[in-house]
């Protein structure tokens, strides 16, 4: 088994702690030390054939916080269907043996049943499945409220096996992210699951399903070995797709993925509703864009960069304010202060410090 790691993102969901040139992965959100490099800690055991796949502008920044990984450097971003045919191309394996493909910015606070997880999943699913010779497999998260901020795994339930301690089933369909009532609906179903992003298969079979599903393995595999050829190949990129989209919903659809299910305290940190339940605080927390106005009451926090220092405020007084750059606004959050400093000491550049 090989592990490919993809790192990047816009840094927009947790303004205005991450930013494009800082965003969640290289952050220290819930200690001392980066998601990165909490998910390169969570493969011990498992792997120590690891390769990220990053951003160019992310580069120095993956070899500082992951030194003991491979990396493969993309010209720019192009999501996650780029950058999986990237390290289809460029990471020479084996046709036969098993990549496991990390988004860098999870959580999981149970690492030893995740690590269970992914071996069962690597030697007993990924290798045939079901009836599926060379299966596509993504891991499910167990749902337990009707989140709107992630996508949906559908099982068939009736053809549903317990595989060396991890419940899989074929897979009928991922649903987008659904809106209030659809997500309603589709918590109170049997076997439903949250799309992870966590994926699992042999190198020929997603090499297989990328030529079947989409063209970037003809754009971009007589480029890889130049970076000039490379970055134009990539720059011809008109729409870039999820993985999701360009390859998994169609492969579903024809019967080639497997869905493995895992309760492991799993978490994307996607929110700052989530940073702050993971860290243990109260609340809730929204990004608020320049121009938008809120009401803010006594108890609630204001999360803002003042003179490019990040810096934690409480509101002078009830009422409704308007941003004049992105802030967050954490509502219910003020009792529990410390930590949100102790959050953004962590997560300041050094020069940014007083």
């Amino acid at each position: 088994m090989y592990a490919v790691i993809l790192a990047g993102g816009g840094g927009t969901r947790l303004h205005p702690l991450s930013r494009p040139e800082r965003p969640k992965p290289f952050l220290p959100l819930l200690g001392e030390h980066s998601l990165l490099h909490g998910t390169v800690a969570r493969l011990t055991g498992l792997t120590d054939d690891i390769t990220v796949v990053t951003d160019r502008r992310y580069e120095r920044l993956v070899r500082e916080q992951a030194p003991s990984a491979a990396v493969v450097v993309e010209p720019l971003g192009r999501n996650t269907a780029a950058a999986i045919t990237l390290a289809a191309l460029a990471i020479e394996r084996p046709d036969d043996d098993v990549m496991v493909v990390l988004p860098a910015d999870q959580t999981v606070e149970r690492a030893d049943v995740f690590r269970d997880v992914l071996r069962a999943s690597a030697e007993h699913l990924a290798t045939g499945a079901f009836g599926i010779d060379d299966p596509l497999v993504t891991l499910g998260i167990q749902v337990d409220r009707p989140a709107t901020e992630y996508g949906y795994l559908l099982p068939d339930l009736a053809r549903g096996a317990e595989v060396e301690g991890v419940r899989a089933y074929p897979l009928v369909r991922f649903e987008e992210k659904p809106k209030p009532a659809r997500a309603e609906e589709l918590v109170r179903l049997d076997g439903v699951a949250w799309n992870a992003g966590i994926f699992l298969w042999r190198r020929r079979a997603i090499v297989a399903a990328l030529g079947r599903y989409t063209g970037l393995l003809q754009s971009l595999g007589p480029m890889v070995g130049s970076a000039s050829s490379l970055e134009h190949a990539y720059e011809a990129i008109q729409r870039p797709l999820s993985i999701d989209h360009a390859v998994m919903e169609g492969a579903a659809q024809s019967g080639q993925v497997v869905m493995g299910s895992m309760d492991v305290g799993w978490s994307d940190l996607g929110s700052w509703s989530a940073l702050l339940a993971a860290l243990g605080a109260r609340g809730t927390g929204a990004v608020v864009q320049p121009g938008e106005s809120i009401e803010v009451e006594h108890d609630d926090l204001i999360v803002r960069r003042i003179g490019g220092r990040l810096g934690v405020i409480a509101p002078p007084e009830r009422g409704r304010m308007t941003a004049a750059q992105p802030i967050a606004i954490l509502r219910g959050t003020g009792p529990d202060r410390p930590l949100v400093e102790g959050l953004l000491e962590r997560c300041s550049e050094p020069e940014d410090r007083p």
